[in-house]
């Protein structure tokens, strides 16, 4: 469709219904009608008007499976409705081309995609990781050109990276594979870009959740071939929004407090003989406790009895989503949180007690909420993001206290979308 087209029809609100379909909330469509067009604007500034698509793929919010997928767990994750959306052209030229919000252009051969030590960490290495991982796969690739824009907020663990990656195999698959490569697919290349590319040693749940979507749920149990299993659950249906609030603590100094959890976890599964806790049983850890106290300190222990329980209680969230069964639901996020505040023990740094942003904002989501929903950390934890299901019509209250404490814009008050990456136009 040519981009003058597009445009007029999103001014005369021909895209409304598609537009509130994506991100299923009305008083955010004004918001995205204007971003829209703002990016198709920009892609004729600086590649031209000509015949574009527009491909999307969300960030996700972790629901349940707090820390449990490098233990070749489960988790329950979902695809919200900030997402990264790119206005694209198809070219011929074996070149990919793409700006992105306020970066400079990103230019990339198709005859290179080998993967470079000095490229680690950057926006290249994703996208030639993607490229690599679908010739791997069989699958078609060629050129592009592209403006790419992202409300997916960064460092605040809703997955800027992941649903960066998703759009990038969305796009490929869009444009040279008639969209047959699977939203599966497409994750584990995600994971495979950032693993080898960009040099992060990250799981798949937040690719699975970002190229799925809706609530996803995915047993790890062999991590080479995840159960992957979409549920169609309408949480704005069932009296609830999601609020995340940005604390805005420093993630600064907090790779050694992110890379002991999963040691210490699999230092009680190597006790036992296995690799990691998924092989372990609770009634083993218990019997053998003392001597694990012992041998690997007690907050060992502790991570362990957290992931062995918190498995089981992912299985609980989804059955009472399959059942719609809220307050089950919402019973097992509190004790999510509950547990990973006293057992995994990552709502703050151990070497940073005075500064517990976190603590207080889960604090004053107890204070606030009451019988109007539940909260617990959100993602990796120390810093960051809390997550909290919030009655629909208690929401306004919530993020006026919230913003108060944390600044003003901390709390988003967001939507489980029902597509991961997809193509809109």
């Amino acid at each position: 469709m040519q981009t003058e087209v597009m445009i007029k029809m999103i001014e005369n609100g021909e895209l409304d219904d598609r537009l509130l379909d994506i991100y299923v909330d009305a008083t955010k469509l004004v918001y995205q009608k204007g971003r829209y067009i703002n990016a198709i604007r920009c892609f004729e500034t600086y590649y031209g008007a000509s015949d574009v698509n527009i491909f999307s793929a969300p960030g996700r919010s972790e629901v349940g499976g707090n820390h449990t997928d490098h233990q070749h767990g489960e988790v329950l994750a979902a695809s919200i409705n900030l997402d990264t959306i790119a206005v694209v052209r198809a070219t011929e030229d074996k070149q990919i081309k793409i700006i992105s919000d306020d970066y400079d252009e990103v230019v990339i051969s198709l005859d290179d995609l080998e993967a470079k030590e000095e490229e680690k960490e950057t926006t290249i290495a994703l996208i030639k990781g993607v490229l690599a991982g679908f010739v791997e796969g069989g699958h078609q690739i060629g050129g592009f050109c592209a403006y790419a824009t992202s409300d997916v907020l960064i460092g605040a663990g809703l997955s800027s990276s992941a649903a960066f990656e998703t759009l990038i195999g969305t796009i490929l698959s869009g444009l040279y594979n008639n969209m047959s490569v699977s939203p599966v697919e497409i994750a584990m290349i995600g994971q495979y870009a950032e693993n080898v590319y960009f040099g992060k040693p990250c799981g798949l749940m937040d690719q699975m959740a970002c190229s799925v979507g809706n609530l996803v749920h995915i047993d790890f149990e062999n991590p080479k071939d995840p159960k992957v299993e979409k549920l169609d659950f309408n949480m704005s249906e069932h009296g609830y929004s999601l609020c995340i609030t940005d604390t805005k603590g420093s993630h600064a100094d907090l790779t050694a407090e992110y890379a002991a959890v999963p040691q210490e976890m699999k230092a009680v599964a190597n006790y036992f003989g296995k690799e990691v806790l998924r092989d372990v049983t609770y009634e083993e850890v218990f019997r053998e406790i003392a001597t694990l106290r012992k041998t690997l300190g007690d907050r060992s222990v502790l991570r362990a009895v957290h992931f062995l329980r918190e498995n089981e209680r992912v299985v609980k969230e989804v059955n009472a989503l399959k059942w719609g069964d809220m307050n089950l639901f919402l019973d097992n996020v509190k004790e999510s949180g509950d547990s990973s505040f006293k057992y995994l023990q990552n709502v703050y740094s151990s070497n940073d007690v005075e500064n517990q942003n976190i603590s207080i904002a889960l604090m004053m989501s107890d204070v606030l909420l009451k019988t109007e929903g539940v909260s617990r950390v959100h993602g990796g934890g120390f810093a960051g993001t809390i997550q909290a299901f919030v009655k629909n019509d208690f929401v306004a209250n919530y993020k006026e206290n919230m913003d108060h404490i944390f600044g003003e814009g901390s709390c988003k008050d967001l939507r489980i979308r029902k597509y991961g990456g997809m193509k809109v136009l």
